[in-house]
């Protein structure tokens, strides 16, 4: 099972702002203790909104749209990505997540699991995702 933790972008992330070396550290240490259980896949934070854009679908026709955007809890600052054999595992690992923005700080992630190939009907289309190596391992 893989699960994506979110971290919601912040006033400070879209502003630019970067983590303190404290906050790094704390991330680094937590990141390090995934890797070593074997359950991380991946991880990054991402730059502020301003620097991406929106391809929105409507009547059939797609238009982009430059950021920034003006909603900050609705953005993602950040991921980190897992592959565990329970969903219990899954909120072991989340509860321990560092605060994004320190611990006198509101904030949240959101945990959600991805689908497997092996969620979906084996067709031709699924296989072709399958080939390319897209879709995890169930695990």
């Amino acid at each position: 099972m893989r699960y994506m933790i979110i971290v919601k972008a912040s006033p400070e992330s879209e502003a630019g702002a970067m983590p303190s070396e404290e906050r790094l550290a704390e991330m680094a240490a937590y990141h390090e203790e995934l890797a070593k259980a074997g359950v991380l896949l991946d991880g990054s934070g991402l730059k502020r909104s301003a620097e991406g854009w929106k391809v929105q679908y409507r009547g059939g026709k797609r238009q982009v749209v430059d950021g920034p955007f003006t909603e900050a809890k609705e953005m993602i600052a950040g991921y980190t990505l897992i592959q565990v054999k329970s969903r219990e595992e899954a909120l072991e690992w989340t509860r321990r997540f560092p605060n994004p923005r320190g611990n006198d700080l509101d904030c949240e992630i959101e945990v959600r699991r991805l689908f497997e190939l092996e969620d979906f009907e084996p067709k031709e289309a699924v296989q072709r995702f399958r080939d390319i190596g897209m879709g995890g391992k169930e695990g």
